[in-house]
C-alpha cells in the first residue's frame, strides 16, 4: 500500500483569499488600463468572442474602479492585519539579496542552499518589490481619480507626474508579475504553488529546505 505524504499547512486560507484577490484586482486592472488606450480597438479585441465590451471607454473604466477598490481592500486588510499582530516574517531580512543569490546559484549549477526560513529570501524580496509597486499604483490612481472629482484643484504638474509614474508602475507590476511566476521554472519552487490553492506543502520538504522555519518543522515531526 502506498504511503500517504503527510502535508503542512503553509498559507491559512486568510492569507490564499488576500493572496488571489490581489491577484485577480491586480489582472483587472492592467487589463482594464490597457483597453483605456485603447488597446482593444487598435488591436482589434475588441472583435474577438465575448470582447466587444473591451473597446467600450466606460465600461473599462467602471472595471478599473472595481479592480481599483478590490486591490485597496485586501491591500488595507493585509497591511492592517499583519502589522496588528506583529506578524513580519515576510518583510525582508538582512542578507536575503545574497542569500538569493546563493539559492539561484544552487538551484541553476547545483550544491546546497542556504537554510530557509517560512519564506525563501527571494520571496521576501519580491514581496517588498510587488509590494512598493501596489502601492505606487494606488496613490497614483488615487491622485489621478480626485483630478476627476468636483472640488478638487490639482495642480497640472503634480496630475502629470502621477500620471507618468501609474504608467511606470503598470509596466513594473508586470514584470514582478512575471518574475513571480517564473520562479516556478525552477522544479525546487514548483512544491510552494500548491500552497497558494490548497494552503498546504509536503512535510519532507518543509524539513528539507525550511529548516529553520521552527513551527513548520515542528508539525513536520509531530505524529
Amino acid at each position: 500500500m502506498k504511503k500517504t505524504k503527510k502535508m503542512i499547512l503553509r498559507q491559512s486560507l486568510q492569507n490564499r483569499i488576500v493572496h488571489w484577490g490581489v491577484a485577480v484586482s491586480t489582472f483587472m486592472l492592467i487589463a482594464s488600463g490597457m483597453f483605456q488606450m485603447p488597446v482593444s480597438k487598435r488591436y482589434m479585441i475588441n472583435e474577438l468572442p465575448l470582447m466587444a465590451w473591451s473597446g467600450d471607454y466606460h465600461i473599462s473604466l467602471i472595471i478599473h474602479y472595481i479592480g481599483a477598490f478590490g486591490l485597496i481592500f485586501f491591500v488595507a486588510f493585509h497591511l492592517f492585519f499583519h502589522i496588528a499582530r506583529a506578524e513580519f516574517d515576510i518583510f525582508p531580512k538582512k542578507g536575503d539579496g545574497v542569500k538569493s543569490l546563493k539559492i539561484i546559484k544552487a538551484m541553476l549549477f547545483g550544491g546546497v542552499e542556504p537554510k530557509s526560513e517560512k519564506y525563501l529570501p527571494e520571496q521576501r524580496l519580491a514581496y517588498f518589490f510587488i509590494g512598493l509597486v501596489l502601492l505606487l499604483l494606488i496613490i497614483t490612481g488615487l491622485i489621478k481619480t480626485a483630478k476627476n472629482l468636483a472640488g478638487w484643484n490639482l495642480s497640472e504638474g503634480l496630475y502629470f507626474w502621477s500620471a507618468q509614474l501609474h504608467n511606470l508602475g503598470m509596466i513594473l507590476i508586470i514584470l514582478g508579475i512575471i518574475g513571480h511566476l517564473a520562479a516556478f521554472i525552477f522544479k525546487a519552487n514548483r512544491p510552494l504553488l500548491r500552497a497558494m490553492f490548497s494552503g498546504k506543502v509536503d512535510a519532507n520538504y518543509i524539513k528539507e529546505r525550511h529548516s529553520l522555519w521552527e513551527k513548520g518543522v515542528k508539525m513536520a515531526d509531530k505524529e
